[in-house]
């Protein structure tokens, strides 16, 4: 009997409250267990995003920065158009059927002294790119001094509905002009490229200019028993108010080239021979 009693108690289940605490115990373990991976595993996402992060970034300083450390795209944008500029002048397609054929070619010009002076002074840029400065819109204000020397013996005068040709018949050291001068603002739209440093820059641009004349006249040189005349008739001459040209302009560094053709005619409709006025210069000096 007492060997069974004492095998009873042997088999006897611990205390429910005992159980009770060790089950909270475990499961209080398994959770800490389970927040500390979940945490570990952030802080590795976080030390990989931080490890891209930092590539991009480094990827991106490369891309753009040359080997000085200057950040091409960091300034503003700066168009080509101030500065002082020369070039020929010459006429295209002429037309002199509305005169006698004695006067055909009477306005033809001696290209290499037929010349445009442009003096530019203000300008005004303006960057079409949110990231990058290399493409944007370029205007201003300029002075046009347009000379066209006659090649044959003729000037002009205002006829009463037309310009006629008026023939000369001094000999001796002849120079004949026909003048103008223009207030012009241009609007371009200008490409720019980069060659190796900042202020190294290719560019090419292509826009209209606006031109209103200001003043006009025709200027007669010759010699009289060795004593110099001058001749100069200001005047209209029916040529137009405004003008419009198209252009195009390039430069590289300190060689600047542009040429420009008149949309319209010298004269108005039915006034004048139709020529078509174009220009081929260089710049001398740029802002």
């Amino acid at each position: 009997m007492k060997l069974m009693v004492t095998f009873v108690r042997t088999l006897e289940l611990p205390n429910p409250m005992i159980l009770k605490k060790v089950f909270l115990l475990l499961i209080i373990s398994l959770l800490t267990a389970k927040l500390g991976t979940i945490q570990a595993q952030d802080s590795l996402l976080q030390e990989t995003d931080s490890l891209s992060n930092d590539s991009v970034n480094t990827t991106l300083i490369i891309d753009v920065t040359p080997k000085d450390g200057f950040n091409f795209w960091e300034e503003r944008f700066k168009g080509n158009w101030a500065g002082v500029f020369i070039a020929v002048n010459g006429f295209a397609q002429p037309d002199y059927s509305m005169y006698a054929e004695m006067d055909d070619g009477f306005m033809e010009p001696e290209i290499w002294r037929s010349n445009c002076l442009s003096i530019n002074l203000i300008q005004a840029s303006l960057g079409l790119q949110r990231n990058r400065n290399f493409i944007g819109l370029v205007t201003g204000l300029g002075a046009d001094f347009q000379s066209y020397r006659l090649d044959k013996n003729y000037s002009l005068e205002k006829g009463t509905d037309r310009v006629e040709p008026v023939q000369l018949a001094y000999e001796d050291n002849l120079k004949s002009k026909f003048s103008s001068i223009y207030l012009s603002a241009p609007v371009l739209l200008e490409f720019q490229i980069p060659m190796g440093q900042y202020s190294n820059r290719m560019y090419f641009s292509a826009g209209v200019i606006t031109s209103v004349r200001l003043e006009t006249h025709t200027k007669v040189k010759y010699r009289v028993d060795n004593k110099r005349q001058k001749l100069k008739e200001p005047g209209d001459f029916y040529l137009r108010d405004i003008r419009f040209a198209g252009t195009v302009r390039l430069g590289y560094r300190w060689i600047n080239l542009f040429a420009t053709y008149d949309l319209q005619p010298l004269f108005k409709d039915g006034k004048g021979p139709e020529l078509y006025p174009f220009s081929v210069g260089v710049a001398l000096i740029t802002f």
